[in-house]
C-alpha cells in the first residue's frame, strides 16, 4: 500500500502522517514502514546536535499503523466520518535510538477486539533489532 491509499484512510497529513508504505497487511497483522530523514521537523529541537526521533512519535507511527490495520475491517460509509483515538498505552520500552537515515520497520498485531475498542501490540524495528515496543488500545469512534 502506498501513501496515496495510506492518505485515503488516515486524516493524518505533513508533519504528523508518520507511515510511509505498508509492506504486508492481514486480517490480524501489519508491517509498515517510517522512512526517518533529516528533514523531519522534530529534529530541528530534538535535538541538534544528536538529532533523535522522539519516543512518542514511534508509539504514534505504530499507532497510526494499528490504525491502518483496524480500518480494513470496517465499510467505506462506516469509515467516512470515523476517527480512531488512544485509549491506553502500556508497557512502552524504548531499547534504540531512531536516527536520520533509520528505516522504522512498524510491526502490529490485533491481541482483542471488542467491538470498535482495539488492543494491540507494536514493535518498531531498525535493521531487525527493536527501537521500541508498546501495548495500546484505541477506540474507533463514528
Amino acid at each position: 500500500m502506498d501513501i496515496n491509499k495510506i492518505k485515503d484512510i488516515l486524516p493524518h497529513r505533513y508533519p504528523f502522517l508518520l507511515v510511509d508504505r505498508v509492506l504486508e497487511i492481514d486480517d490480524l497483522k501489519i508491517k509498515a514502514l517510517k522512512n526517518v530523514t533529516m528533514n523531519e521537523e522534530f529534529f530541528l529541537g530534538h535535538f541538534p546536535a544528536n538529532p533523535v526521533m522522539p519516543g512518542v512519535l514511534i508509539i504514534e507511527a505504530l499507532a497510526q499503523a494499528g490504525g491502518i490495520l483496524a480500518f480494513q475491517f470496517y465499510s467505506e460509509e462506516e469509515k467516512k466520518d470515523a476517527k480512531v483515538y488512544f485509549m491506553s498505552i502500556d508497557n512502552a520500552k524504548f531499547r534504540k535510538p531512531v536516527v536520520p537515515g533509520d528505516q522504522l520497520i512498524l510491526e502490529v498485531t490485533v491481541v482483542k477486539r471488542k467491538k470498535d475498542v482495539w488492543k494491540l501490540k507494536g514493535v518498531a524495528k531498525v535493521d531487525d533489532v527493536i527501537a521500541c515496543e508498546a501495548e495500546f488500545m484505541a477506540m474507533v469512534q463514528k
